[in-house]
């Protein structure tokens, strides 16, 4: 498993080992031992996959409040996409600076770690394009909360503008409307 820093603390992109051959390929989408070595004790608790039909279709920017913050891995198993973490941990050297980056199908054994205390949204580049996750948290609907995709206060860089945008995201409210409560972990 290879780990590369992203500008923001404690935010990493993953490639996982994988093996080709005529048949096609193999990879390991998580390696709880290999996590645990970096110091990420993080359990499974759920999968999930992201379905969107339409290329340039938003979605985020959510994340799940303390006491159950969530943690993700990211990756692409279909289509493309423009993936975006900010960090909303006060304390922290990246507090609200984001990082985006383009995950695909093509390479599909990278994946983007978001740890506790980060928003993740994305904008799809191409039709039918399928993100999958590992969350290591239990979802709780009381707790989730996001801000607007398009907050003036973040500034992301979005390479196109999004043309499918759910209800519930159009109603986020802007980043100073709302406490995370997220601090940076000491550790």
């Amino acid at each position: 498993m290879e780990i590369e820093e992203t500008p923001l603390k404690d935010c990493f992109l993953v490639s996982f080992p994988h093996h080709a051959d005529a048949r096609g390929s193999f990879v390991r989408s998580f390696d709880r031992a290999a996590f645990a070595r970096l110091g990420w004790n993080t359990p499974v608790d759920h999968t999930a996959e992201a379905f969107n039909l339409s290329r340039l279709t938003l979605r985020g920017m959510h994340c799940q409040t303390a006491p159950i913050a969530d943690v993700k891995l990211v990756r692409c198993t279909s289509g493309a996409a423009f993936d975006v973490v900010v960090d909303l941990r006060r304390g922290s050297p990246s507090y609200k600076r984001w990082f985006g980056t383009i995950l695909k199908a093509e390479d599909r054994h990278k994946a983007l770690f978001v740890p506790e205390g980060f928003a993740h949204g994305y904008l799809t580049l191409l039709d039918n394009t399928t993100l999958s996750y590992h969350l290591f948290a239990p979802y709780h609907a009381e707790l989730q909360c996001g801000f607007r995709f398009d907050d003036p206060d973040i500034g992301i860089e979005w390479p196109e503008s999004p043309i499918m945008i759910g209800e519930r995201d159009k109603g986020l409210p802007f980043f100073s409307k709302i406490d995370f409560n997220f601090e940076i972990n000491a550790a």
